[in-house]
């Protein structure tokens, strides 16, 4: 039997990228999947069903507060429960204080850290009920360590870190644990855009001198969905190969 046999996990901004490689790791580890991206994916839907579990993709802004309880009450209805929760939903609109727009700021304030607010409000209840539950938080090291260049982005996965924590103290009497998970450099769609240059200059500030894989958070997130971590709550978790110590 898996880590996760019989748990429901529920996973935003999934269809691609560290979302998805959590999904795949959650189902290997026998938990039904549900998860939301902007549209419907049923590519990724299939690819997770392969694994033996139930799946199935939902469209949704993560942003919008009716929205996503709508479709957190329409995954409660078909799997019957959410046990697991993780806001991975995510934007980046990079630049500098001094030329960021209001529109950036907000935007990237909306889906990164409100869209989280708004899944775990609509979560909780259930939880609450079932008398237990873990929310995962997928914050950044910038979140922790600040960047230039990214005040909105650093400020909104700050956030998530605090938010974690707070709901940590709030639900932990009702056997609901809350934590956080912030990956450095990783290997994903994101960074392979970034010039050689840039890319070789992360590397050189890793002790480890290589970025992380998407398995390198997935499975950080199953330690954290599982009874493995069943002590840990209101903690964050920098995956960065030492990069921040």
């Amino acid at each position: 039997m898996g880590l996760l046999q019989g748990k429901t996990a529920l996973i935003t901004g999934a269809a691609r990228g560290i979302g998805k490689a959590i999904a795949l790791k959650f189902a290997a580890e026998g938990a039904n999947i549900a998860f939301t991206d902007l549209e419907i994916n049923k590519d990724t839907e299939n690819e997770i069903a392969a694994l033996g579990v139930k799946a199935k993709s939902y469209a949704s802004n993560a942003a919008d507060f009716a929205q996503t309880e709508e479709v957190v009450n329409s995954i409660k209805e078909e799997f019957g429960a959410i046990d697991i929760l993780v806001n991975n939903a995510g934007i980046t609109k990079d630049g500098l204080m001094l030329r960021m727009s209001e529109a950036q700021w907000d935007a990237v304030i909306a889906v990164n850290l409100k869209s989280a607010f708004n899944f775990i409000h609509a979560c909780v209840p259930i939880m609450m009920r079932q008398r237990g539950g873990s929310i995962i938080n997928m914050a950044s090291v910038v979140g922790v360590h600040g960047n230039a260049g990214q005040a909105n982005y650093a400020a909104s996965k700050a956030g998530l870190i605090a938010l974690a924590k707070s709901v940590a103290q709030e639900m932990g009497p009702k056997g609901i644990r809350a934590n956080a998970i912030a990956p450095g450099f990783i290997e994903t769609a994101m960074t392979a855009a970034l010039p050689d240059n840039v890319r070789e200059e992360w590397k050189k500030k890793i002790p480890l001198r290589r970025g992380g894989q998407t398995e390198d958070i997935a499975n950080t997130a199953l330690y954290l969905a599982s009874d493995l971590s069943s002590y840990v709550s209101g903690q964050v978790i920098q995956v960065d190969g030492g990069m921040n110590m």
